[in-house]
């Protein structure tokens, strides 16, 4: 597979496989991933991998954080509003997105529900990548952290083994760091659920849009 080819077929899987992902794929994975440029080569990332029992625990205090309606608060702030322009496409991904809820739930809101709690299910994924840097680093370290994300995700795609970046991976951090044995000096920045894409759920078969290149890029001097 080459990379356009893991580009235009990689998507956020949002229902996994129970199956387990062997840990020498994983390492398979990391190590292709780490060739991520970084600002001087810096290579400001520490990664935790999550699987197994230590995984399914974190899933199961996250659920009942959720379930109890405890307010995630993610380490990395999130934006308190958006451009107009990006809150249109965020509430046309809602709205298309319910559409493929039909079957999830006896009605609307309990497919709705299904939808909001396999979040904090993280997907059912048996492995969950988080991705730390030292909290003195500034955004430009996050840069760094983004392109590593993207290579773990490409490299993924490559074994097999589908991917989805998500926020609500790393609502809880406290938990995740009791659970993991995170450092206090580290932020916990972002989340990457891993493991085989269950092809035939409903909400696998939903594929995002994407602006044309015509709108996105400015060509000068071609």
């Amino acid at each position: 597979m080459d990379v356009t080819d893991a580009l235009y077929s990689r998507y956020s899987t949002r229902a996994f496989k129970p199956d387990p992902v062997d840990r020498r794929i994983i390492t398979k994975i990391l190590e292709a991933a780490t060739r991520a440029p970084s600002w001087a080569n810096t290579q400001p990332w520490e990664i935790f991998a999550a699987s197994g029992d230590v995984l399914n625990r974190l899933r199961v205090a996250c659920l009942e954080n959720f379930h109890n309606g405890v307010t995630g608060k993610s380490d990395l702030p999130r934006p308190q509003q958006w451009p107009p322009a990006l809150q249109k496409r965020m509430e046309e991904l809602a709205a298309e997105r319910s559409k493929t809820a039909a079957g999830m739930g006896p009605d609307e809101k309990s497919a709705r529900q299904a939808i909001f709690e396999a979040n904090y299910r993280f997907f059912g994924a048996p492995v969950v990548i988080y991705l730390c840097m030292d909290r003195t680093l500034t955004p430009w370290s996050i840069f760094d952290i983004g392109m590593l994300a993207q290579s773990i995700m490409l490299a993924a795609q490559q074994h097999g083994i589908g991917s989805i970046p998500a926020v609500s991976l790393v609502s809880y951090p406290d938990l995740i760091r009791k659970e993991l044995e995170i450092p206090d000096e580290l932020s916990i920045i972002f989340g990457i659920a891993l493991g085989y894409s269950d092809a035939q759920h409903l909400q696998n078969k939903f594929r995002s849009p994407r602006r044309p290149v015509q709108e996105v890029v400015r060509f000068k001097g071609f």
